[in-house]
């Protein structure tokens, strides 16, 4: 069985970790769906990629 002054420590470094400041990172958020109707350009979406092993 732990002391009550180890249990006590545990505790206080977990208060300590949930106390730190948290960095949120800005995601970009969806891209806008096009209205119903209209055709799609995939245009955008699409490239080549070369791989030469050679």
């Amino acid at each position: 069985m732990l002391d009550a002054y180890v249990i006590e420590e545990i505790r206080r470094r977990e208060r300590q970790v949930d106390d730190r400041p948290v960095v949120e990172i800005p995601l970009p958020g969806p891209p806008p769906e096009p209205p119903p109707g209209e055709p799609e350009d995939d245009s955008a979406d699409r490239g080549v990629v070369i791989i030469d092993y050679g």
